[in-house]
């Protein structure tokens, strides 16, 4: 079994979770001042494979490649799995699939978009290097567990999944409960004032409040330990991950938003 220890990196990870067979790891601060919103990305590894979670566009490439590097070398990586479309989730689908052999895993509904990323020139870079999820999900085997594909919908795409990881017990979110912060990366601790850092995100990017409860209750179901967004800060204690959800259910957002006489938002 592979030691899963980094080296001593410039810019620090942080381990979400850790046990001798089983780590995951958020890289957190990859994007810096007017290079593009802040994005986390995510590394999980189990035994002797691993599944990097939303990895960015061209701007992070080499950056997120150092740091996953000190962890695995890339020609190890087992799979780049990405949770919806757009260019800060999976924009560097070239490199990864140029320099390492992972397989892409992401909705069969941008099975055909995700490779126009790809120049038409780029050598190994076929249908055999995706796995495309059906619409309700399923479980991706890794190493002697799984990540399981969760369906969310309309949250903010529509074709849209987040990934639990069952070992960690952590549900890595997507956008949903994504947050515009520039403070240190630590868990959320007081939910009220962390409320106005997410609600112009939610309002605008979940398609309804009928979407939201939805998930709510899909999530309540798994019970995760933690709440891991793309974006931001994590939810890592039962309090303040049952306020996120008792707020998200509340929330009025999207269509629930749009003004019927002039088709913007009220």
């Amino acid at each position: 079994m592979r030691r899963i220890v980094p080296h001593r990196p410039s810019i620090m990870p942080t381990e979400l979770f850790r046990n001798e067979n089983h780590v995951c790891v958020a890289f957190n601060d990859l994007v810096r001042g007017d290079e593009g919103v802040q994005a986390n990305q995510f590394l999980i590894i189990d035994g002797k494979q691993s599944a990097l979670i939303d990895p960015g566009g061209a701007l992070l490439y080499t950056p997120l490649s150092l740091a996953v590097a000190r962890y695995l070398p890339l020609r190890e990586l087992t799979y780049v799995l990405a949770s919806h479309q757009d260019p800060d989730i999976i924009g560097s689908v070239d490199r990864w699939l140029l320099y390492t052999p992972a397989t892409i895993v992401c909705s069969r509904l941008w099975g055909r978009f995700i490779p126009h990323g790809v120049p038409h020139y780029q050598k190994d870079t076929g249908a055999d290097r995706y796995m495309l999820l059906p619409d309700k999900g399923g479980d991706i085997p890794l190493g002697n567990t799984h990540i399981r594909a969760v369906p969310a919908h309309f949250l903010h795409s529509v074709g849209n999944f987040q990934f639990y990881d069952p070992v960690s017990r952590i549900l890595f979110s997507g956008d949903m409960g994504a947050s515009m912060v520039d403070s240190e990366y630590k868990p959320v601790t007081d939910f009220d004032a962390h409320v106005p850092t997410m609600a112009g995100f939610h309002k605008r990017y979940m398609a309804s409040n009928k979407v939201c409860r939805l998930w709510a209750k899909r999530v309540r179901a798994l019970a995760p330990a933690m709440i891991v967004p793309q974006h931001g800060l994590p939810f890592a204690d039962p309090v303040t991950i049952g306020r996120f959800l008792d707020w998200i259910e509340n929330l009025a957002c999207g269509i629930d938003l749009i003004d019927e006489h002039d088709n913007v938002f009220a």
